[in-house]
């Protein structure tokens, strides 16, 4: 896969609790990727979020309830406001091509998640986790790709 990081492309290099939207004030040959916006959540593990121990079934004594994954449906949460500000990044025509770089599993949930008008601007998605790397290492690892 050649990824094109032409003047004014966007990337959005997220995870479940960090997003970067990044932009290419270069051109292709020498790609300048600016910061644009960073969003953050919290998002502990669930064994710091959750309070009590997992309930019971009235059945019997073995019968336990799953417990509540809270940061899995922190990460979906995040997946929806990621979607939502892009949806409204796209409306407003600030960017004709995106570049998505999430974990797979967050890429799935933000891929459910974007409007056809985000969709419509998706040129590539990348299944990594970049979120700890510097805008210049995610530069180099675009080019490279």
């Amino acid at each position: 896969m050649s990824i094109r990081l032409k003047h004014d492309l966007w990337v959005i290099v997220a995870d479940g609790e960090k997003a970067l939207f990044l932009r290419n004030e270069g051109d292709t040959k020498y790609p300048n990727l600016q910061v644009v916006q960073e969003m953050e959540q919290e998002n502990p593990a669930t064994r710091e979020q959750g309070t009590d121990k997992p309930g019971r079934y009235a059945e019997g004594p073995r019968s336990a309830i799953e417990e509540t994954d809270w940061h899995r449906l922190g990460k979906e949460r995040f997946a929806d406001d990621i979607a939502d500000r892009l949806y409204k990044l796209a409306h407003r025509g600030d960017f004709d091509e995106i570049v998505l770089i999430a974990p797979p599993q967050v890429l799935g949930e933000m891929r459910q998640k974007l409007h056809k008008e985000v969709c419509d601007k998706v040129k590539a998605e990348i299944p990594k986790t970049l979120t700890n790397h510097t805008v210049f290492e995610i530069e180099k690892l675009l080019q490279a790709a």
